[in-house]
């Protein structure tokens, strides 16, 4: 604890150095007052899991409309989650689906210890190795979380580092990838074994990628490498996604609303 608010100067500071997120995090402040009084069905369900994620009311809308979406495009598959800290955002995911009537399995990835160390490949390293423990949710309080919400019936929780968990998991297809792992190994290791497993016409959102410049490489190297023409479309200051097209040579366009 001592540590921890030790570094957290450091930290705000390293956050508060670019005027694009200081502008982004007042509009996240504005949506977050409307969704707290708002009547609408996302609105509802956010204040539901708001205790329990640090992902902001637009990533959170991300995911609300993708599972909205693969359920109206009728794309098969489960609903994945690599980094699932609190499990709110999973459980977003996993509410919005019962809402439309579904009742696709979800997946939840997670050390559930918090965050391990980024490695030298991060080039933020000196930064990011400061949050190292961080985000934790442990693998009880999210369960309960789950029951409480009453979608623990559809849930398998996986503890556990990435690199040993997700190549040994039976997913047969994925309709929504959720990659919520802020470094570059972490991120790197769910497209590797994850990307192919994604239904065409699924969507892949992506956390932290306007934030950590780690998983901002593990992403476009991914891209680049699999020579994947497919435009990250942006969420908000960090977050983006995109929608696998159904013709692997059409450059895809689709939104979400």
């Amino acid at each position: 604890m001592i540590s921890e608010m030790r570094h957290q100067p450091r930290k705000l500071l390293y956050r508060a150095r670019d005027p694009e997120f200081v502008a982004d995090s007042a509009i996240r402040a504005m949506t977050y007052l409307w969704d707290f009084v708002s009547p609408f069905e996302f609105s509802v369900l956010f204040r539901q899991v708001q205790p329990y994620t640090m992902c902001s009311n637009a990533r959170l809308r991300g995911l609300y409309r993708a599972v909205r979406y693969v359920a109206e495009k009728r794309v098969g598959g489960d609903l994945v989650e690599c980094g699932s800290a609190r499990g709110g955002s999973a459980a977003l995911m996993a509410l919005t689906s019962r809402h439309l009537g579904e009742r696709r399995k979800i997946w939840l990835f997670d050390t559930f210890e918090g965050l391990p160390a980024p490695t030298s490949d991060d080039p933020d390293y000196e930064v990011a190795s400061l949050f190292t423990g961080d985000c934790v949710g442990t693998l009880n309080e999210v369960r309960t979380l789950f029951e409480r919400l009453h979608v623990a019936a559809d849930a398998r929780f996986v503890k556990g580092l990435f690199q040993e968990t997700l190549h040994k998991s039976h997913i047969p297809a994925i309709a929504v990838l959720h990659i919520d792992g802020d470094w570059y190994e972490s991120v790197k290791v769910c497209l590797d074994e994850l990307y192919d497993k994604v239904a065409p016409g699924g969507v892949i959102q992506f956390d932290d990628y306007g934030y950590w410049e780690g998983a901002r490489r593990a992403v476009d190297e991914f891209l680049k490498r699999r020579e994947i023409n497919l435009p990250l479309l942006r969420l908000d200051y960090s977050g983006r996604f995109l929608i696998k097209p159904t013709d692997s040579s059409v450059h895809n366009h689709v939104r979400l609303d």
